[in-house]
């Protein structure tokens, strides 16, 4: 059985796709336990919009040749 505990929340998934796939939709720091290991973050991807990072930077790196 896979855990995974969120603000003091606590589910339980029989694989861990299912677990990954649900940290992904609700997209708050977790931990995942599986076999004895814990896996640990905010899954999933964040986008830049109108030039700002999602936690508010100012995103202006630019590739230089």
């Amino acid at each position: 059985m896979i855990t995974v505990n969120y603000d003091e929340v606590e589910v339980e998934f029989e694989t861990l796709t299912q677990a990954m796939d649900w940290a992904k939709i609700i997209g708050k720091f977790v931990t995942i336990k599986i076999n004895g290991m814990e896996l640990v973050g905010v899954f999933g991807s964040d986008t830049i919009k109108d030039g700002m990072c999602p936690d508010g930077v100012a995103y202006d790196w630019k590739k230089r040749r």
